[in-house]
């Protein structure tokens, strides 16, 4: 049992509560959240899990359906390419800023990214040889090298109402979208880790315009798979 203490504040941290186990993951689109199982799972009354719901309701993350709790929602296609417009152009405008204050031990940082890159997709040509498909995990190797590429350019920009930006969209949808949606071909892992190159040799060449250009491509090509892979399910 999860449980959330009494007092200030309550329904706010239930809603985020709940809304990091979507955002994880851990309840998938389509799950029923029933408001005496959660209260019992956090250890509260029903009433501030109810409100709690509603306010993720305002949010869009969960409908609420009269006497049966909430359906966590799933975000559309047209949700994932909105999104990944907007970021696009956030990150593109890191990258950007990064090539004039990016300082060295953040590049050695970025190359550390890049080799961790090839060496996840390795391990998943590997397996799929095998006869054994991987799964996302937020342990995966991808996953901590596309953390942390995007985190040291965004941190190297050095403007942190950008990063709020930027970290308000990542908190929009579930983390494992882009890993779900790559992970169908060796192909496209190849290409996201190519694109990830192109990025980091525009910043060690200090081509602002480059780098801002490739990182803006990059992102937008993400989005149009995660949202062609949304279409098809």
């Amino acid at each position: 049992m999860t449980v959330v203490h009494e007092g200030p504040g309550l329904v706010d941290r239930l809603a985020a509560a709940i809304q990091s186990r979507v955002l994880s993951g851990d309840l998938p689109s389509g799950a029923r959240l029933r408001q005496e199982t959660l209260a019992s799972e956090f250890g509260v009354s029903r009433t501030p899990v109810r409100e709690a719901l509603r306010k993720l309701q305002s949010s869009g993350l969960v409908t609420v359906e009269p006497n049966r709790g909430a359906i966590v929602n799933g975000p559309s296609a047209r949700d994932i390419r909105e999104a990944y417009a907007v970021r696009a152009e956030l990150e593109g405008f890191a990258a950007e800023q990064a090539v004039s204050r990016i300082r060295d031990e953040q590049l050695e940082r970025l190359r550390e990214a890049e080799e961790l890159f090839r060496h996840s997709i390795q391990g998943v040509i590997d397996e799929r040889r095998r006869g054994v498909e991987r799964h996302w995990s937020i342990e995966s190797e991808w996953e901590r090298a596309n953390n942390l590429f995007h985190q040291v350019i965004q941190e190297a920009a050095g403007n942190r109402q950008l990063l709020t930006a930027i970290g308000d969209l990542h908190r929009s949808f579930p983390r494992h979208l882009t890993w779900s949606a790559l992970s169908q071909s060796t192909h496209l892992l190849e290409e996201n880790i190519e694109q990830h190159h192109r990025v980091l040799a525009a910043i060690e060449s200090r081509a602002a315009d480059e780098a801002r250009a490739a990182m803006t491509q990059h992102v937008r090509a993400a989005g149009e798979i995660v949202a062609g892979q949304l279409e098809k399910d």
